[in-house]
């Protein structure tokens, strides 16, 4: 009788764990935890104990080509043209101009070249200047299971890093590449700065994922571009807490942001912040002395955008803005 009453209090235990309020997000160690998918922002339940499905993500991964590039230009600024990576031809027939600025979109988990994040900020940006949107669609890995498509962030980003070294040899220019990832995407596009050297003009993180990133090595560091900037909206949650970049944004202090009531609306308003801040440049930020004084809203530095599309960006540090709770924001 005794060993069924403590079976018991170690199935409710267990019970609890797994189904706590979606709200509270992740905390560092555990097991279970929820966490949005990039495609509708629902909340999944996570197993940080699932095995990572290795075999698929080898096989996923072993060809960059297995990823999609989807070109959006001014001239065709709703339907994509497809780039095949080592397909020459497609870039010829396509209305890729080298001598433009190129910017690549990387989505999170449960993404894909379509969603919200990819048609707001490819908007955002062909509104602001007459330049290349490129998003990359890796939705056969990034629908996997969450350890799974977080197992091969860090090699789709080596794929997209060699697909913007193939474009250089073709005519590019890594001065005028600009990297924008979301969540899993934060981290991807830090390895595909990587895998360039470090080259590219610019890589922007936004938030960055938080879950089970503390120690891994192809998270976004600042040595990925010449230029790194990292605007967190969900820490300690969602999104990475840390400063990683050149430039780290706390808006808001970096965890609950005006007008939401849910991790997931804090985890989003990062791209969503972006795209306002692309088409205003509206979003100045003062620098803090540490990230302590980010969080307590003690910052009083000297003024730096946040966001923007500027490729010559170069202030390093930490800075806070105080937004307002709806879109410009």
């Amino acid at each position: 009788m005794k060993c069924l009453l403590l079976l018991s209090v170690a199935i409710a235990a267990c019970a609890a764990s797994v189904l706590k309020d979606p709200v509270q997000g992740y905390k560092e160690g555990d097991r279970y935890f929820y966490f949005p998918g990039d495609g509708d922002n629902t909340m999944h339940l996570v197993d940080a104990e699932e095995p990572a499905d290795l075999a698929f993500i080898e096989e996923f991964t072993r060809n960059p080509a297995n990823n999609a590039y989807w070109l959006f230009t001014r001239d065709n600024p709703t339907s994509a043209q497809i780039i095949g990576f080592g397909d020459v031809g497609s870039v010829a027939n396509s209305n890729f101009d080298f001598g433009k600025v190129t910017v690549f979109l990387a989505h999170g988990w449960n993404g894909d070249g379509g969603n919200t994040m990819n048609r707001d900020l490819t908007a955002a940006f062909l509104q602001n200047a007459d330049v290349n949107v490129i998003v990359l669609d890796w939705r056969a890995l990034a629908n996997r299971s969450y350890t799974t498509a977080k197992g091969g962030t860090g090699a789709v980003g080596r794929g997209l890093g060699q697909f913007v070294n193939w474009l250089v040899s073709l005519g590019a220019s890594y001065e005028k590449i600009h990297l924008v990832g979301f969540s899993l995407g934060g981290h991807l596009v830090g390895s595909a700065g990587r895998e360039t050297g470090g080259l590219v003009r610019r890589v922007t993180a936004l938030d960055p994922a938080g879950p089970l990133w503390g120690r891994d090595s192809d998270r976004v560091v600042p040595t990925d571009a010449q230029y790194v900037e990292v605007i967190h909206t969900n820490t300690g949650l969602l999104g990475y807490t840390d400063p990683c970049g050149d430039a780290d944004f706390y808006p808001n202090g970096g965890s609950s942001m005006p007008g939401c009531f849910l991790n997931s609306c804090s985890h989003s308003r990062a791209y969503e912040y972006m795209d306002s801040s692309v088409k205003y440049n509206n979003l100045l930020a003062n620098e803090c002395a540490t990230l302590r004084d980010a969080t307590r809203n003690r910052c009083t530095g000297s003024l730096n955008p946040m966001g923007n599309s500027d490729l010559s960006k170069s202030r390093s540090g930490i800075f806070r803005v105080n937004t307002l709770r709806s879109y410009p924001f």
